[in-house]
């Protein structure tokens, strides 16, 4: 037995139990994804992050843990009305443990849950967005951090902070003080025709938007991409800051400071994303 919010449990009757290190010790990665009319965007890319990422923390991964499992496994929690709807789905995966924490096979276990999005596609929010840099606790400019674990306190006393201080969102230094990332997604930063994020080498999320969103800057004429470390200073003499991930798209920050911004690259960029994530399923979506 078990006592969740007050209520007795049988010990085999959740997934919240002492055997959960996902739950216990944050002993877990997860993948946020976008489904549409039953098609996952950008599946193979989620795919491959799941498990380099399962990879790099040593989990055992299952010889049928498969794109084709994977996708199967997260169209099943839907009906065929759900899937008139887009939805964000979060699939994580946690370890196994045996007898107490510090003992495990390294197998794994898995959960899946799901929202309903109020659009299909990315739609670009014209609401203020108001950042701040969130200087209690840095990143550290490890691999570990380029990965999506149960363990973001950093990112919920970051968002605490903001909320307390009416900032939309926080941006997160490592601990060379340099801007890697929002508490909401990855960071870009526009000055005249130089578009740059920081690379993962400084401590960001290698997120899949992230990455598609290079792949579509790196084929544009007219843009020159880079990626490289971003000062906190930089921030003020941008024309543009945006976030991306992969359920927002493109989120552009409106306020730093004292500085507003526009978001005429953000829009321009938008359009190409939808176009690219509507190409990477089936005609028809």
């Amino acid at each position: 037995m078990f006592n969740f919010n007050g209520g007795l449990l049988e010990d085999n009757s959740s997934f919240l139990n002492e055997k959960n290190r996902g739950v216990q010790l944050g002993d877990a990665v997860y993948e946020e994804l976008r489904v549409i009319n039953g098609e996952i965007i950008y599946l193979e890319d989620h795919y491959l992050r799941l498990m380099s990422s399962m990879r790099i923390l040593r989990m055992e991964i299952p010889m049928n843990f498969t794109m084709e499992f994977m996708e199967t496994e997260i169209l099943k929690i839907f009906s065929e009305n759900d899937l008139k709807q887009a939805k964000r789905v979060k699939f994580t995966v946690f370890r196994n443990s045996q007898h107490n924490f510090f003992e495990s096979d390294n197998s794994i276990s898995y959960f899946i849950v799901s929202d309903t999005l109020n659009n299909h596609f990315f739609v670009l929010s014209e609401d203020n967005y108001e950042v701040e840099l969130f200087k209690d606790f840095y990143k550290n400019s490890s691999m570990l951090s380029n990965l999506d674990t149960n363990n973001k306190i950093l990112n919920v006393v970051g968002a605490i902070y903001a909320r307390e201080n009416d900032y939309q969102d926080c941006l997160l230094l490592n601990e060379r003080k340099q801007v890697i990332e929002a508490l909401n997604g990855n960071i870009f930063i526009v000055k005249g025709n130089k578009i740059k994020t920081p690379p993962v080498t400084d401590g960001c999320t290698n997120g899949v938007l992230r990455k598609k969103l290079i792949e579509l800057l790196s084929k544009l004429d007219g843009f020159d991409f880079l990626e490289d470390s971003i000062s906190p200073f930089e921030l003020q003499k941008a024309d543009e800051l945006f976030i991306v991930n992969t359920i927002d798209g493109i989120v552009p920050i409106t306020k730093y400071r004292k500085k507003a911004f526009v978001n005429t690259v953000a829009k321009n960029l938008l359009g190409k994303l939808n176009a690219a994530a509507r190409l990477s399923v089936s005609p028809g979506v």
